[in-house]
Formats: C-alpha cells, structure tokens, sequence
C-alpha cells in the first residue's frame, strides 16, 4: 500500500475495483465507510453486485476478465477531458507523452464492448476519479489473478501517475492484502526474484553482499516459483523430488488441483509445517507442528507495511515449535551454516541490517513503536506515505498496455463464467474458521451463486444440486439463486475441500508472476 490505513478516512473519490472489501476485509473496510458517510463518493468495479456497489455512486459490473479494458478507456476520458495532471506528469514521472497519445484510441465505446457495461457509466467512472482531489484505488486479488495481473496493476497505476494521485494524504494506490504477514513474507525475501527487503538476486552487487552475509557463494540466478516446482515434481531430468510447504494448503488453494496433488504425490519426500493437519499435510511425509500466532515470539508486518512485534501470550500445545525454529533445526541438521539462532530476536534483526527498508529498526526498536518502512536510518520516524516528494527510483514510470482475452473464454462447450473468491464466514481453505462451531453455523456448506434469469433458463431452483465442469474435471455443488451474481456469470469460493472448486481453474497464468488466472474460468452447467 502506497498509503497507510487511517488515509482510507480521507479520499475525496474511492476507487474500489476487484476488491470484496466489506466480506475479505471488514475492518479495514469501516475506514471507507467512514469515507462515505463524510461526503467521498464511490466507484466500485466487479462482476458481482457486492455489498460496496450498493453504497458506490458508480457501479460497473464489468464482465470477468475485462479489467484492462475498462482502465484504458477511463484513461481514454482523463486525458480526453483534459482532468491530466499536467505539474505532475513534467515534474514527476517519466513517458507520458507516448501514454497519453497511446490511450487516445481506447474509447468508452470500444471498452463497452468488451466490459458489456455502458459506455457513459465508464465516462461518469473516469471523470469522478480524474477530478477527485484526491481519489484513491483499493485493490485485492480480482485484479491480480488474470493471465493481465501485471497488466492490470501497471494500468492503475498509469491512472493514479496521470491524475498526481500519488503521495497525497487520501489518495494512492492501495493493494489489500489477504492474509496476515504476507507483506512481511515478501519483505523477508520469500519471492524468487528476490533478496530480503525487495533486493533483485541478479544484481551482482546484491549477489555479493549476501554471499559476503552468509559467509558462502550464492547462485545469482533467478529462483522458480511454485507453478514451476510442481510442474517439474517427479521429473527424472531438473526434476524437483523434495519440498517444504510451510504454512499453506496447497491442494486446496491452487488452481488445477488434481496437477497439483499428482504433483506433491509424486515427489520422494514431502514436508509440511502447519498448526493443523490441513489437506496438504495429510500427504506429507513428515509434518512438523508449528505454533499459533498467540504462542509466538515474533514480527509480522501488515498491508500498510506496519512492522509490529508479535508476543506470545500462552505456551505452545505438545511437541509445536516456531516455524523460524523448525527450519533452523531442519537447515542446522542438514550442515548449513548461518541458522544457530536462539530465538526470534536473532533471526529479525539479521534482516534489519540486510535490508535497506528496515535498516534503521531492530527487535527492541519496534517493541513499543509504530513504525512503517522503509525506515533507513536509526532515529528515522518511518514512512507511513510512499512517493510524497520523489519516487525511489526517480520518476514514476508510465506504461503502453494492451488488452487481451483471458486465457480461455466461453464458448458452446463451456458457455457460463465462473468466478472464484472469498466469504466472510469461512477464511480462506477454512482450516482456522473451519473448526469453530458458531462460523460452521453461519457457513455450513459451499454454494454456486446463480443469476435468477440464469437459474430459469437452466431449470434450476435454490438448492438444487448442479454438477459444473470445465476443461479440467467437474465438481457438484448446491446451487443459490441470487442477484449477486450477473446472467451468465456464476460465483463460488475454494474454502469447502469437500467441493473442490479448484479442480476447475488453472486455465493460465500470468506470464511476469505465474500467478494463476483464478478469477476466469469457462464452465458448463447442468441440472442433476
């Protein structure tokens, strides 16, 4: 996040698009309500009528996938009706003069098109946020999980560096996180492109420093991703035979789920570090019991890069220990030098002198702090509001985007969109929430969220059993008719194992991250 959580109170225009705030996010979620009660107005783009659209002043129910397309053509109205912020562009950024000529041929009617949402309630969107002063975006994963999720974020930004929308109390460009400590996971280097605090593992200068770091030479390659180490599980040739999940359900989670299990079923030996026998860890080898957050000593830093210390509070059940320990003990034991830590404090204040964003931090610092990065220096108070009086780099970059076509669009075989997301009852694969009584009563069981016209068509009723199937396999699901979902759009979340909805996705990926292409996926529907 470009902006810190109390700047949520302050934009004069929102600009939620992909983001299911008020179920994903709910607390965080009360801040933009504060917003609108205040006087902010609202745009809010999804394929579904979420909670937020009934509060926006603009709702674009964009078709799935068609997110770039929507954003060249708002794009298209700034720079058309003259709301560019022309002192910013000169003074700030670099490459808006091909930008703003580029855009000029991605109208509202063209995008309408694509979007299947009218032409003018574009034109309302983009000139509510280019006159905003200031308008803030809010994002999650229904931006990032396209074959274009590179794309899509470039292209809000494009929006934000054309507007001056960046640095300003209020404003910015704000990705919310989905889980606890995933910023703080990327911060610690847990990204394969990557040293701990963003460093690139192919600049040699970064290569060298950390070789010199951890006292031997480090391979300056790029590593792999995930997508990649479960496509090469098994294989005799580069093949990957052993891996370490930490913390993850990967065969509920990822997309294509029987590649996935075929994948961890064919590795020689599998390990799993988990707080509970999760789906994962039940084809395990070995699992290591890991502690809960209240049982830990710790750091975790938040969606708005707040770095806070973590205090365990009880004493861990049985045999679990900290994952920091664990892997530790694994690397120790396998005779790799630099893991004899003692305890947590050891292992954070490593990467304060590591990592240029937390350098001016350490364990005792941030005790009673409030501190958000990049801090550089000791005595440096912190940076609660990025880009305010320059770019890291200099200037903000400008980007020629195209749209494209999801990786697989409806077709007579596959004529229905599905949608995957989140539900406020059920966190995530559910392995937390799942064990909790009161929430199984809110959310007994996963449903596939039907338009009204949809459901007549098909002959269906609420509650009937469908069995959906796409080019991967098929699921059954009870069906729920509602409004919430558009005609020929339907919705279900992967949080039920039971109704493995994943086993449908994984039609794509995108090609800079290999994030897979979750929000899209041609299905077929029929009646059982």
């Amino acid at each position: 996040m470009s902006n810190p959580l109390r700047d949520m109170e302050h934009p004069d225009v929102i600009f939620a698009i992909g983001t299911n705030m008020t179920e994903c996010h709910p607390v965080a979620a009360t801040r933009l309500k504060k917003a609108l009660a205040r006087g902010a107005r609202m745009i809010v783009a999804d394929p579904r009528k979420i909670r937020l659209a009934s509060l926006a002043d603009v709702y674009l129910p964009i078709r799935v996938g068609s997110d770039v397309a929507l954003l060249l053509a708002m794009a298209h109205v700034i720079e058309r009706d003259g709301l560019v912020n022309w002192e910013f562009i000169e003074a700030r950024t670099a490459g808006g003069d091909d930008f703003l000529t580029h855009v000029k041929q991605f109208t509202p009617e063209w995008a309408a098109g694509i979007c299947e949402v009218p032409a003018a309630d574009i034109e309302r969107a983009a000139r509510l946020y280019g006159e905003g002063a200031p308008s803030a975006i809010y994002y999650t994963l229904g931006i990032t999980e396209h074959i274009c999720g590179v794309d899509n974020v470039k292209s809000l930004c494009n929006l934000a560096l054309m507007t001056g929308n960046l640095g300003v109390e209020g404003g910015g460009i704000n990705p919310m996180r989905g889980q606890n400590n995933i910023q703080g996971a990327g911060d610690c280097g847990a990204i394969p492109n990557n040293y701990p605090g963003f460093q690139p593992v192919d600049d040699p200068g970064n290569c060298a420093k950390f070789s010199t770091a951890y006292g031997r030479e480090i391979d300056c390659e790029r590593g792999i991703t995930k997508v990649t180490a479960l496509d090469r599980c098994g294989m005799d040739e580069d093949g990957i035979h052993a891996m370490l999940i930490d913390g993850e359900n990967t065969v509920v989670t990822d997309p294509d789920k029987n590649h996935c299990e075929h994948a961890l079923k064919s590795l020689d030996h599998l390990v799993v570090i988990d707080i509970f026998l999760t789906d994962t860890a039940e084809l395990a080898d070995v699992v290591f019991p890991a502690t809960a957050w209240g049982e830990t000593d710790g750091v975790q830093t938040n969606t708005e890069r707040r770095v806070q210390r973590l205090r365990q509070a009880v004493r861990p059940p049985g045999e679990a220990r900290p994952d920091w320990w664990i892997i530790s003990q694994i690397a120790t034991r396998m005779g790799v030098p630099g893991f004899e830590f003692a305890e947590a404090k050891e292992v954070f204040n490593e990467l304060c002198g590591l990592s240029p964003i937390y350098a001016g931090l350490d364990w005792d610092r941030i005790a009673d702090g409030e501190y958000q990065w990049p801090v550089p220096e000791a005595g440096h108070p912190g940076t609660p509001r990025l880009h305010e009086k320059e770019f890291t780099n200099g200037r903000g970059l400008f980007s020629i985007i195209g749209y494209r076509d999801p990786a697989e669009v409806i077709s007579e075989e596959f004529p229905v969109w599905l949608t995957t997301g989140r539900r406020l009852q059920s966190y995530h694969t559910r392995t937390q929430t799942g064990r909790s009584a009161g929430i199984e009563y809110l959310l007994p069981n996963e449903t596939l969220e039907v338009n009204p016209d949809d459901a007549a068509a098909w002959g269906l009723e609420n509650g009937a059993m469908v069995r959906m199937s796409s080019a991967r396999g098929s699921i059954e699901i009870p069906v729920k008719v509602t409004g919430m979902s558009p005609k020929g759009t339907v919705f279900t979340s992967f949080s039920f194992a039971n109704v493995p909805v994943n086993v449908l996705t994984g039609s794509g990926y995108d090609p800079v991250t290999q994030t897979a292409e979750l929000k899209v996926c041609p299905v077929r529907i029929e009646a059982l």
